[in-house]
């Protein structure tokens, strides 16, 4: 049997950027450094201008905001292409993964200058974890049958793409977002991280209610095992290009 998702007793209603939201808030908190610097990575079948809707936000509130922008070719060259930007930045920062850009973060996010981590619809794996086993343990997403491999590398179908990856787009702008989708080494998602920085930093987790492409449970058990404040969006797995608000304002309150 997959774990419990978190009981929905345990959330109360907030408005946050317009939309009803669901919060789970951990407790104790832990103290938070108030952060001005900003570093977003994007998971797979996307690039950095996955972020672009929730950018201006961001910088429109006095942020400096950088989004890395991920090789895809291992755990290992995706932490350290986040290393790199998070050694450019001056003081506190807010590290923000979607999807498997929340494993990279994980594992970089015990650099001193992170102060929070907001994983958006996004994998948390602990060390060492077989991720693929733990998401096994759920309903496989109708997103996973659109999955191409070629030469060792893989991307998502078009069809995929739009009906299910970006299902809550208008279809011209999922169109665009997939003519932009980086390959993935077909291998990516076997890596495994060597520390968990979620069980460090105070964490905050965006769960897609309507996300096709990782489970949503999933994500639910994630953000309750690392005690995260935690919102739910009804939206597809890019909630922040479809709620790019709520996003902004979920990484601003983890800025404190």
């Amino acid at each position: 049997m997959p774990p419990s998702p978190p009981p929905r007793t345990d959330r109360r209603a907030l408005l946050l950027g317009g939309l009803s939201v669901g919060l789970s808030v951990a407790a104790p908190a832990l103290a938070r450094t108030a952060a001005r610097n900003i570093v977003l990575v994007h998971g797979a079948w996307a690039d950095g201008s996955c972020w672009s809707e929730v950018i201006p936000r961001l910088q429109g509130k006095g942020f400096n905001v950088t989004a890395v922008q991920n090789p895809l070719t291992s755990l290992a060259d995706d932490v350290a292409a986040t290393r790199r930007v998070l050694a450019l930045q001056d003081g506190p920062t807010v590290l923000v993964g979607h999807s498997w850009g929340g494993v990279p973060i994980t594992e970089a996010g015990l650099d001193p200058k992170v102060a929070a981590l907001v994983y958006v619809a996004a994998r948390a794996p602990d060390v060492g974890e077989d991720f693929n086993a733990l998401a096994a343990q759920y309903p496989t997403m109708p997103a996973r049958a659109g999955v191409m491999t070629r030469d060792g590398y893989s991307w998502l179908s078009k069809d995929a793409f739009v009906r299910y990856f970006a299902g809550d787009l208008d279809p011209a702008r999922a169109l665009a977002l997939h003519a932009v989708q980086q390959p993935i080494a077909a291998n990516l998602f076997a890596g495994r991280v060597t520390v968990a920085a979620w069980r460090e930093k105070p964490s905050f987790y965006a769960v897609s209610a309507n996300d096709q492409t990782t489970n949503p449970d999933l994500e639910r058990f994630l953000a309750k095992r690392m005690g995260a404040t935690t919102i739910e969006l009804p939206s597809s797995h890019v909630s922040m290009i479809s709620h790019p608000r709520a996003i902004a304002d979920l990484i601003l309150k983890a800025a404190g």
